[in-house]
């Protein structure tokens, strides 16, 4: 099935377990353990934040700047819950980065801040690949470090905005096999959702379905083939993805 979407009688998303069935849009049962992850979502584009985190910063010795610093990730980086994240053959410093995502609902340019959360849609996990190996020391990520194929775990579902009534205030954590990595709340944004659709939309159409990535916090380290990476963020779920080498991904 593709890009079926699915609901639990009686719960949010973020209180299914594997034990769990799931509906599909025509109304079919299926067991949770045998869904087949995909992307939620099938944006126009991914546009991504650095340095939203003061602690994040510090711990890279970077300063923040006045204004949002953006970079962009195609959309063939996207990979579903439980998707294989390919470890590139030409990288030595890949990092994961747990970050909220927005999900936009609703065109918008020029967006003003007081009117930013209407074109909400809702909000998932996203795991900002980053090979470190090709960012220069100006932290303007080139597409080459951001951009490679699964550089970009989504999911496993989108949580609507009426399900979070403040998406400021998330707890979220980040587990490397096992052991806890990275956690943080999204109270600790230095630029809110609302300035951030403000400033994306001056200069940038947003569309249905495209995403916001708001940037991690401190944390990060190294991951190696073999490694399993989740992501839990209040209110949604867990995003869990391994890493395999080259060549070693599963092709569906």
């Amino acid at each position: 099935m593709r890009r079926a979407r699915f609901s639990a009688s009686g719960k949010s998303h973020s209180g299914l377990v594997e034990g769990d069935v799931l509906l599909d849009e025509r109304g079919r049962m299926h067991r949770f353990a045998d869904v087949e992850w995909l992307p939620p979502v099938a944006p126009t584009k991914i546009v991504g934040l650095v340095l939203n985190y003061r602690e994040h910063a510090d711990e890279l010795g970077l300063r923040t700047e006045e204004n949002p610093i953006l970079f962009i990730k195609p959309n063939s980086s996207l990979i579903g819950h439980l998707g294989d994240i390919v470890y590139p053959a030409t990288a030595t410093h890949v990092h994961y980065e747990a970050e909220l995502a927005v999900v936009i609902g609703k065109k918008g340019r020029r967006i003003g801040k007081k009117q930013a959360m209407k074109h909400v849609a809702g909000y998932t996990i996203a795991n900002d690949m980053t090979a470190r190996d090709f960012i220069t020391n100006t932290f303007r990520p080139p597409v080459k470090a951001k951009g490679f194929d699964t550089f970009c775990p989504l999911g496993p579902w989108v949580t609507s905005a009426d399900e979070i009534p403040d998406p400021h205030s998330l707890e979220l954590t980040t587990r490397l096999n096992g052991n806890v990595v990275q956690h943080g709340n999204t109270s600790m944004f230095i630029h809110s959702i609302p300035e951030i659709i403000e400033f994306i939309s001056e200069f940038m159409t947003l569309m249905p379905d495209d995403l916001i990535l708001t940037g991690t916090p401190k944390g990060i380290t190294p991951v190696h083939p073999g490694d399993k990476i989740d992501i839990s963020i209040e209110g949604i779920g867990t995003l869990s993805n391994r890493v395999v080498a080259d060549g070693q991904r599963k092709q569906n």
